[in-house]
């Protein structure tokens, strides 16, 4: 296995990768000392593929196991959901010492850890992601949340979890569409900060796209190296610096929201938003029109959305105006100057905004 270290000054954690190396969790959290219980919380696709062997090896590690099962889908990331687990959990945790497993993708990993955040004001939980984008990015960094019928990830938290454990193995049983949603989220890490990282991506889409084991841990590897320093140089997003993992995720929220979190998956809208990010830095000249062309090109080559389909214009940019990345009426951009190098953008017209946004509405 390989790690790689998340160096916060409270709470440090590593985030463990390796190739079939599910039944190895236990002892490694035995050794951290979070628990004797441990709650595990998934959905029925991954239980079914994957629970009776973590649990097995839970118990034969002599921990106790306890699964509880929630939708498959964005819309499980709500406070409703999260009280229904607190209770549950609740009545399962007397007289013990509970810490949970988030078994499952980035909506696990986020309701999991939300729960964790606010049960007894925090109980210690572990990331087990089990989707691309989970382990490329969002089971890394502490940010739990839970969903508003106005916005993504409205209630939430910064909450470390004690341990990373990205088994490559687990991405075996991905649909392909699935495969594509988890590398949007590596385009936008080689966006950011890793012009090598997007080259690798640009060579290798066709490799990736067949799972080829060594190119998939690869791209684990190096967006988990790029989230920890990240993370680790701003962990509360209080110096801006975090913002920068926020590439693409303007007007992809705002996608997703005006979609009903139903249309699109969330790497399959921050593609879209990546996208609409790349036109606006062109047109403000922030960005060459070769490395916006190189951009756009590679995302196709994954096969993700061109068109936002399912929403209205006006809808989207309703979405906007209650998300996070926004200060008071000033919008906030993270916008590229290159490959490997973005910048933080206030106030960006919004007839700009608009007319990008409008252009994604056809090819």
């Amino acid at each position: 296995m390989m790690s790689v270290k998340v160096e916060l000054k409270e709470n440090p954690y590593a985030i463990m990768v390796g190739h079939g190396t599910l039944e190895r969790l236990p002892a490694a959290v035995k050794k951290l000392g979070i628990g004797t219980d441990a709650v595990v919380i998934t959905n029925p696709l991954v239980r079914k593929l994957y629970g009776k062997r973590l649990t097995d090896a839970l118990i034969k590690a002599g921990l106790t196991a306890k699964v509880f099962e929630v939708e498959d889908s964005e819309r499980s990331k709500s406070m409703d959901t999260a009280v229904r687990l607190i209770g549950m959990v609740t009545r399962y945790a007397v007289d013990r010492k509970p810490f949970i497993i988030a078994l499952g993708g980035g909506v696990i990993g986020d309701l999991a850890g939300f729960v964790a955040a606010i049960y007894r004001r925090g109980i210690p939980y572990v990331q087990v992601p089990t989707t691309l984008l989970a382990q490329v990015d969002s089971s890394i960094g502490g940010k739990v949340a839970v969903d508003l019928p106005e916005g993504k990830n409205l209630v939430g938290a910064f909450y470390q979890p004690w341990l990373v454990w990205s088994d490559v193995s687990l991405l075996e049983s991905l649909s392909d569409r699935q495969l594509r949603n988890g590398l949007a989220e590596a385009v936008k890490y080689g966006v950011i900060r890793d012009a090598a990282l997007f080259e690798f991506l640009e060579k290798n889409a066709a490799k990736i796209l067949a799972r080829d084991k060594r190119a998939l841990t690869r791209i684990v590897l190096d967006c988990a190296a790029i989230k920890a320093r990240v993370v680790a140089e701003d962990e509360k997003e209080r110096l801006g610096i975090r913002v920068i993992l926020n590439f693409g995720h303007t007007v992809g929220h705002a996608v997703e929201t005006a979609c009903g979190y139903g249309t699109y998956h969330h790497g399959e809208a921050v593609a879209l938003g990546m996208r609409a990010a790349c036109r606006i830095s062109l047109a403000a000249g922030l960005l060459s029109a070769r490395d916006a062309l190189r951009v756009e090109m590679l995302l196709t080559s994954i096969g993700l959305p061109q068109v936002i389909e399912g929403a209205a214009l006006g809808n989207i940019f309703a979405a906007m105006a209650f998300d996070k990345k926004f200060s008071g009426k000033k919008n906030r951009f993270v916008l590229a100057r290159g490959i490997g190098y973005v910048v933080v953008a206030e106030a960006v017209p919004l007839e700009l905004i608009r007319c990008v946004v409008r252009g994604l509405f056809s090819a």
